[in-house]
């Protein structure tokens, strides 16, 4: 629903905010969708020169929606995820993140696309993916090892560990923590303006430069994620751990050992 995704245009920025905090903006379909729609239309709109990627003060996204997950367990990795994850991948203007409160899955592997990074301390960070019978996405198998070394990674992509704000700064996920989620969203939003003074033409091509090494190898690692994500979606593990979790129950995977 439209609703779920808000979208503000202001001066220049325009702002990507999640807002199904009932659910605590987990992603459905339709947000996938619609968020690529803004994206997309954005990248050919001169007006636009930066976007700003948030969730509110207490919350930035839960992950996708199992409920969602679980109906599109037949087929592959949903067709408006892969068109989210496309859309901010080749997005060429400047992205700023402001994360506040849970960011799981997807909440914090699309951080790793975004330019500029901020986080309230106690925000709190996990990709459990592996968790749900799943795999690593969004070509986060291949860059978080690179980012913050193999050990860390291993931990927190193989055992989906929870890590803080303050963590995610240090390990340079997030540009810097601030206080709490208000703080968070005045920072991210004093930087995104700062964008409004560069010149649009060269702040593109800069972001352009600094990304061509290793892009078609992580445009590659991201197809592979994903077309392993979608035989794990299928998989019986995945089935196991999805209706444990529905059921509020530890998943039972002695039986695939």
């Amino acid at each position: 629903m439209n609703e779920h995704v808000l979208v503000d245009r202001a001066e220049g920025i325009l702002t990507l905010r999640m807002n199904r905090l009932d659910k605590k903006n987990a992603l459905t379909r339709d947000m996938y969708n619609r968020m690529a729609e803004v994206l997309e239309q954005a990248q050919d709109d001169r007006a636009v020169r930066v976007v700003l990627i948030q969730g509110d003060a207490q919350c930035f996204s839960s992950g996708n929606d199992l409920g969602d997950f679980m109906q599109a367990a037949s087929g592959n990795l949903d067709n408006s995820v892969l068109r989210f994850m496309h859309a901010l991948f080749d997005f060429e203007k400047p992205v700023v993140a402001a994360v506040a409160g849970p960011a799981v899955g997807i909440g914090t592997t699309m951080l790793l696309h975004c330019d500029l990074v901020y986080v309230a301390r106690d925000a709190r960070l996990k990709m459990p993916f592996v968790n749900l019978g799943l795999c690593p996405e969004y070509g986060s198998s291949l860059i978080l090892p690179r980012l913050v070394g193999q050990a860390r990674a291993t931990q927190l992509l193989m055992l989906g560990e929870e890590f803080n704000g303050e963590q995610a700064a240090a390990w340079g996920i997030a540009n810097e923590a601030l206080a709490d989620g208000a703080a968070t969203l005045a920072k991210a939003n004093e930087m995104a303006r700062r964008f409004l003074a560069l010149a649009p033409s060269a702040v593109e091509l800069s972001k352009r430069l600094m990304r061509a090494p290793g892009r078609d190898e992580l445009r590659r690692v991201i197809a592979e994620e994903g077309e392993l994500f979608g035989q794990r979606l299928r998989s019986p593990e995945a089935a196991e751990a999805m209706t444990a979790f529905m059921q509020r129950r530890a998943p039972d995977f002695a039986k695939f050992a």
